[in-house]
């Protein structure tokens, strides 16, 4: 595979990390800041705050209110949005490129010159509440976070990226406040762009805008937090009682960092357990039995440690034997591993993956900023590409060791007990 990319990195004065990639024969730009704070970072009290600013950038700044911010973006016919993880967050636009510098206005006034009136941080608090209220209401989702509480029990990573309903309830004004001034620091951002842009003059373009905002000049550029490992035990088994007219099953393991080497290994063990329509418990338990309709596992790797998981939705009738069928295939590939033609096969629907997914300018932003972001670089494509092809069996084999052979975490929601899984 060979994709053409030519990206550059800026590191400015300020601290602030830029990566641009120019694009041919597109006339959009995707702009990104990436902000390395996530709800990992977030002490008891101040459980949500990351998602609880996410939302609040948007209220409004000195010479901006919400509807203003919604209504620039419409004028020229952008996208805006952003989003919260366990490591950090992200505020992105998409425009057409005559309307760059309008975007980098908009996107540099929310960053760096937020309002937080009192009257919007209470509006927004009720949104979120009601956000937490409808998020408990999906158990499709809410088996992921009883998954990850088990998996790093005690520990941020654990924790639900919304916050609960009494720190949400906690927070005042001035907390948040505090939260953007200690971590919306220039050295804990990365400025991604892609799509029909000059790098010279987004670079100057921005330095300028935050030279203006005075942020690099009040207290310094800032630094990344520091993060501690989980230390506790995974708990076997946790269940959270609903009566729900399916159950949803998620089986999951601890697995390595994201920097580890072995992290292309684990996509290919991934995706022949989980990951796609041809995988192993898809066929198995959707396409021959008829006991699911989503079935699927997942890899999500932080810094420090990492997850591998397989979720089921299944009648509660069946719950017993769609948890057993998951284990026996994970038992199987623990004692004897994938074949060549898996190996082949998901090397292909990986590479191929990597190339269709960057076709547009939005997609290209992502790759650089969380790239720069949790990694410290942005790896060629025909690198990434290389490693996935240089994935061998004996690979596979030491990542199933490292992985599935270690302590397996159960997690349930639905119309039953923990004494129903003994």
């Amino acid at each position: 595979m060979t994709v053409a990319t030519t990206f550059s990195t800026t590191r400015l004065d300020s601290g602030l990390t830029v990566v641009t990639e120019p694009m041919a024969d597109v006339r959009s730009v995707a702009v990104g800041f990436w902000v390395g704070t996530g709800s990992r970072d977030e002490t008891g009290p101040l459980a949500g705050a990351s998602h609880f600013l996410e939302h609040l950038l948007f209220k409004g700044t000195d010479t901006r209110s919400a509807r203003a911010i919604a209504e620039a973006v419409d004028e020229v016919g952008g996208d805006i949005n952003a989003f919260t993880t366990k490591e950090y967050t992200a505020f992105y636009l998409r425009v057409l490129d005559d309307a760059l510098e309008t975007g980098l206005d908009i996107l540099s006034d929310i960053m760096w010159r937020p309002a937080f009136r009192p009257d919007e941080v209470e509006a927004e608090r009720q949104v979120i509440l009601e956000e937490i209220l409808m998020h408990n209401d999906e158990p499709a989702d809410l088996v992921h976070e009883v998954l990850a509480e088990a998996l790093w029990p005690g520990h941020p990573l654990g924790c639900d990226v919304l916050g609960t309903e009494e720190s949400i309830e906690g927070l005042s004004r001035d907390d948040i406040a505090s939260f953007h001034q200690a971590h919306y620091r220039p050295a804990n951002i990365v400025l991604a762009a892609a799509g029909a842009l000059a790098p010279e003059v987004l670079v100057a373009g921005i330095e300028d805008r935050l030279g203006s905002s005075g942020v690099a000049a009040v207290g310094g550029g800032g630094a990344r937090v520091g993060r501690g490992t989980p230390d506790q035990p995974v708990r076997p088994l946790s269940v959270l009682t609903r009566a729900t007219e399916q159950a949803h099953l998620a089986v999951g393991f601890r697995a390595f960092d994201r920097d580890d080497d072995d992290r292309y290994a684990l996509a290919v063990v991934d995706h022949v357990l989980g990951g796609g329509m041809s995988s192993r418990l898809f066929q198995e338990i959707r396409e021959e039995r008829g006991l699911a309709y989503s079935v699927f596992s997942y890899r999500s790797l932080f810094e420090g440690t990492g997850a591998l998981a397989v979720y089921a939705g299944t009648a509660p009738a069946r719950t017993r034997q769609v948890l057993g069928l998951i284990n026996d295939e994970i038992d199987r590939m623990i004692d004897h591993g994938i074949t060549e033609r898996e190996l082949a096969m998901t090397k292909t629907h990986l590479r191929g993956s990597l190339a269709l997914a960057l076709e547009d300018s939005g997609a290209r932003m992502s790759r650089l900023g969380r790239s720069q972001l949790v990694h410290g670089a942005v790896p060629p494509l025909d690198q990434v590409d290389d490693l996935l092809n240089a994935v061998t069996l004996d690979d596979v084999e030491r990542v199933i060791a490292r992985v599935l052979a270690g302590p397996r975490v159960v997690a349930a929601v639905g119309p039953f007990g923990e004494e129903d899984f003994s």
